[in-house]
């Protein structure tokens, strides 16, 4: 029993060590959700690098895959990412790409994800996502983001809402797609209701033919919709 208790201890440690030093024999990454790649495949293998190395090759006890998420999560396309190595010795990286949900066009440009969070533009990609304009401040995003939410959330607004502008005060307004008419929505507060107001003017007005008889749409006042016509 000693003896072959003894063996196995060896056996393990055998094989334990020969794994340790086995090189990576392929780096597979792998990207969850979406299909639009923001960040391609050649940027995620640029930001796999270890001591100035491509891990391919490297033994895999000189791995710190730690270090490896961190400069993958550096990159501010990417939402979160999760390095693995393999039995066979193969890296793993699964990315989880940020979702934009709206994209600011003033003096600059950049997207605003899911999270409220600044998304630079890619050139490898771009969203089809409603226009933020007017008084924006990338540290103050709150609005606007709101906005955007219940917009990516409500299959009537992401037909409908083109185009989000934010005036110096924080008052939001509303573009839909082929109406002339503004839509003032005012302040995010009591937004469920406004929305709800703003689909029964549109679909009562629409069955009517009569929505490019207006030029402002004010959604502000509780329980009532004030128009301007043309």
């Amino acid at each position: 029993m000693i003896v072959l208790l003894g063996a196995v201890a060896f056996l393990f440690a055998f094989s334990t060590k020969r794994n340790a030093v086995r090189k990576v024999s392929e780096v597979d990454i792998h990207f969850i959700g979406e299909n639009n790649l923001f960040v391609t495949h050649e940027t995620v293998s640029k930001l796999l690098i270890q001591n100035q190395r491509t891990v391919k090759n490297l033994a895999k006890n000189t791995l710190d895959l730690n270090q490896l998420e961190k400069s993958l999560n550096s990159n501010p396309m990417i939402k979160s990412a999760e390095v693995y190595v393999t039995v066979n010795g193969a890296v793993k990286a699964e990315i989880k790409q940020k979702k934009p949900i709206a994209r600011v066009s003033t003096k600059e440009s950049y997207y605003i994800d899911d999270d409220g969070l600044y998304m630079p533009l890619s050139s490898n990609f771009t969203a089809r996502v409603p226009l933020v304009t007017g008084f924006i401040k990338r540290n103050d995003l709150k609005n606007v983001y709101t906005v955007a939410n219940k917009i990516k959330d409500d299959e009537f607004l992401m037909k409908n809402v083109i185009e989000i502008r934010q005036d110096f005060d924080h008052t939001i307004y509303l573009k839909l797609r082929q109406c002339n008419f503004e839509v003032k929505l005012g302040s995010v507060s009591s937004l469920d209701k406004k929305i709800n107001n703003l689909k029964a003017f549109y679909q009562k007005n629409l069955h009517d033919k009569t929505l490019n008889n207006y030029s402002k749409v004010n959604l502000q006042f509780d329980n009532q919709v004030v128009c301007t016509k043309t």
